[in-house]
């Protein structure tokens, strides 16, 4: 069996199953459409599954101070401001991301059936989780699908210390004869969620995740919250190609923000607050209206295949595919369960009391 990440002792394994039911319970105490609930507990399961701790779980307290403090709209009117064949701009009113995205990729993917092409544009959304859920969606319908969000400022553009653009991650994901190809990254070096692990854990960020407010690489992870900020996907600089990192961070800006009539990162808010302007991008691409499907997909099998197989470094035992560890992590933790660190556990349990649902139990 294969998992990523490192585990210790100071994880717990929680199934499945049990962990999606709890999720669903307090935000449908709280007053989320059981509907809605399950699509957002989809969402953190399959980043917890993946291996994906950031974005998992431990971003449930997130949520649940955002509909705390009126900054998340539990019942928004999803609406079509405009459309045509092939596109579509939303307005998700202030809802749970998930929902709205789930929702959004969901009309991409119908109208990437009709016309051969779907992309729909979202304005007024929150945090939407991981996006690789999102380009999965169109994935196991046979297309490839494409998601990205604009987020809070977090990263600092190349030459610069002050925090303006967000993690704004890209994912993209196309079917195999086998499992998809899923591309899901941020367009820093890490998210977010990465750096709040290693402050919960008490252990210093690796170099070059970072800078302090001064402008310094760091890894001291409570200068990064103090005024500090990420780097841009290539690190400090332009040597190893951060301000790629950068443009691609303000390519996610103009299609998710400016694009769908909302705004860039700079000016997007945390979830707890009112009216945070997060703007998300979906396309769902429709193989059949190029190529016959079977062809791409033997075809996409043929150069994993190939990539798999061309010739390793001296200091690696194998070539690993976008995705590939996530599936084999999900199909591990299905089985033995999903590893919770245990001050994640802790706050988990603190929002069942506050909320009035039976708390996780470990088993054993």
């Amino acid at each position: 069996m294969f998992e990523k990440g490192y585990i210790d002792e100071n994880y717990v394994r929680i199934p499945k199953d049990e962990l999606f039911s709890f999720v669903v319970e307090v935000l449908t105490k709280l007053g989320v459409p059981r509907e809605d609930a399950e699509i957002v507990a989809d969402n953190l399961i399959m980043a917890d599954l993946r291996g994906i701790e950031s974005h998992g779980v431990q971003r449930l307290k997130r949520y649940v101070d955002g509909i705390l403090s009126g900054g998340i709209n539990l019942r928004p009117n999803i609406r079509i401001v405009r459309e045509g064949v092939s596109y579509a701009l939303i307005d998700g009113d202030e809802g749970l991301g998930q929902v709205v995205g789930y929702k959004a990729m969901k009309l991409a993917i119908k109208k990437a059936k009709e016309s051969g092409i779907g992309v729909v544009a979202v304005r007024n959304s929150n945090h939407y989780g991981i996006a690789g859920y999102y380009a999965l969606m169109a994935a196991e319908e046979g297309m490839i699908g494409i998601s990205m969000t604009n987020s809070r400022p977090l990263v600092a553009p190349t030459g610069g210390v002050e925090r303006f653009l967000g993690t704004n991650p890209i994912a993209l994901a196309a079917p195999t004869k086998d499992k998809p190809f899923l591309l899901d990254m941020a367009t820093s070096v890490v998210p977010i969620g990465k750096l709040e692990v290693y402050r919960r854990k008490g252990k210093p960020i690796p170099e070059g995740w970072a800078i302090d407010r001064e402008g310094n690489i760091t890894t001291d992870v409570e200068k990064v919250f103090n005024g500090g900020a990420l780097l841009p996907l290539g690190g400090f600089g332009e040597l190893f190609g951060g301000h790629k990192g950068y443009g691609l961070s303000v390519m996610v800006d103009i299609l998710a923000g400016i694009l769908s009539g909302g705004t860039w990162s700079r000016h997007v808010k945390n979830t707890s607050e009112k009216h945070s302007e997060v703007d998300h991008f979906f396309m769902a691409i429709n193989i059949e209206a190029f190529v016959p499907l079977e062809e791409f997909k033997e075809k996409m099998s043929r150069m994993i295949e190939e990539l798999k197989s061309s010739r390793k470094h001296k200091d690696f035992d194998r070539i690993w595919i976008h995705g590939e560890k996530g599936f084999l992590t999900m199909e591990t933790r299905l089985k033995i369960g999903i590893p919770i660190y245990k001050k994640v556990l802790e706050e988990l349990n603190e929002i069942a009391e506050m909320v009035g649902v039976e708390k996780l139990k470990i088993k054993g």
